[in-house]
C-alpha cells in the first residue's frame, strides 16, 4: 500500500514538472578533465533526469586535453563532444560548449559527480522566470578541504560586498541559464576555474534575475585540479573582481581612509609646526586611488552595461 502510495506521489510530482517544463528545451555543458572515473556515469544520470520531461535537450561533452580516456568514452556514449586538444582550463572548456549549444535554455554540470544532475528539472523549471538559477552547496560544503575554506569565505564575503547582495554560492558548477543573457558577457570570462566567480558577479552586478535554490553536493570522483599555483590566480581574481565589478565600493572607502589618515596627520604636523612628507603623502594617495576608482568604474559601466 504505502508502495503504491509513493508511486501514485511520484507520478503526481512528474506530471507537475512535465507540465512547469512545457515547450522548454536544454542545453547541458559538461566540461570533463581527466574524468574517466566518472564521465559516463555523469552523462548517463544527465539522460535519466531528462528524458522523462519528453522535450528537447542535447548533452555537450568537452574534453579539455585529459590525459586519460576521458575522451573516448564521452565518444562512445553517443553525445555531443568537443576537445580543446591541450589543457586549456575550466572556463575555457565551458565557452567552447555554450557555442555549440542551441537551446536557449543551457545548464553546467561537472564531469566528477559531486553535482547530482537529478536537480536540472526542476532548476529548468525555476529558470523560466528567471536568468540563472544556481545550485546552492550550503552545508554541504564541509566536504571542501579545511585549507580552501578561508580562500572560500573570503571570496562569497567580498563577492557579496561588491555585488550589494546576498551570494550564497559565488562559484557552484550546477547552474541553468538563459544563454542570450549570457552571450553578453563571454568576453569577460576567464579560461579558468574562476569562470562561475565571474558570471555570478556578472549577473548580479547588471540586475539579472538570479535565484539559489539548495543541492546536496556530493564527494569527487578521481582527484582534485586544485594545484598550489592556484593561490596567484585567486589573488588576480580578487584584484579582477574590484575593477570589474563596483570598484567603487572598494576604492572609495580606502581614499577615504587615507585622506583621514592624512588629516590627522596634518592637525598634529600643524601642532609640532612642521608639516611632513607622509602628511603629503597620504593625501596624494587618497586623490590617486580615487582617481583609479573613477577610472575602474568608467571601464566597468562600458563592459557592464546593458
Amino acid at each position: 500500500m504505502k508502495d503504491m502510495k509513493d508511486r501514485e506521489a511520484g507520478t503526481a510530482e512528474l506530471n507537475t514538472l512535465v507540465s512547469a517544463v512545457e515547450g522548454m528545451s536544454l542545453s547541458v555543458v559538461i566540461p570533463a578533465y581527466n574524468e574517466e572515473g566518472a564521465v559516463r556515469e555523469t552523462i548517463e544520470d544527465v539522460r535519466k533526469a531528462m528524458e522523462p520531461l519528453g522535450i528537447p535537450y542535447e548533452i555537450i561533452v568537452v574534453d579539455d586535453g585529459s590525459e586519460d580516456s576521458t575522451l573516448e568514452i564521452a565518444r562512445r556514449s553517443g553525445v555531443i563532444v568537443d576537445s580543446n586538444q591541450v589543457n586549456t582550463g575550466y572556463g575555457a572548456s565551458l565557452k567552447r560548449g555554450i557555442k555549440h549549444a542551441q537551446y536557449e535554455y543551457l545548464a553546467i554540470i561537472d564531469a566528477d559527480g559531486t553535482y547530482p544532475p537529478h536537480y536540472l528539472p526542476d532548476m529548468l523549471a525555476m529558470c523560466r522566470n528567471q536568468d540563472m538559477v544556481v545550485g546552492d552547496r550550503g552545508a554541504a560544503m564541509k566536504n571542501v578541504p579545511w585549507i580552501r575554506k578561508p580562500a572560500k569565505w573570503f571570496l562569497n564575503t567580498f563577492a557579496s560586498f561588491l555585488a550589494e547582495r546576498k551570494l550564497n554560492d559565488l562559484n557552484s558548477g550546477l547552474r541553468v541559464f538563459r544563454k542570450s543573457e549570457l552571450i553578453p558577457f563571454i568576453p569577460l570570462l576567464p579560461q579558468k576555474f574562476s569562470f562561475t566567480t565571474t558570471i555570478t558577479l556578472c549577473m548580479a552586478s547588471n540586475g539579472k534575475r538570479m535565484i539559489y535554490t539548495p543541492i546536496q553536493y556530493g564527494k569527487r570522483v578521481g582527484k582534485s585540479k586544485i594545484r598550489p599555483v592556484d593561490f596567484i590566480n585567486f589573488l588576480i581574481l580578487v584584484l579582477r573582481m574590484t575593477v570589474l565589478f563596483n570598484p567603487l565600493r572598494v576604492f572609495i572607502p580606502l581614499g577615504l581612509g587615507l585622506m583621514t589618515l592624512g588629516a590627522v596627520k596634518f592637525v598634529y604636523d600643524i601642532w609640532m609646526d612642521n608639516l611632513s612628507e607622509t602628511t603629503i603623502f597620504a593625501f596624494l594617495s587618497a586623490l590617486i586611488i580615487w582617481s583609479l576608482g573613477l577610472i575602474a568604474d568608467m571601464i566597468s559601466r562600458l563592459h557592464l552595461r546593458p
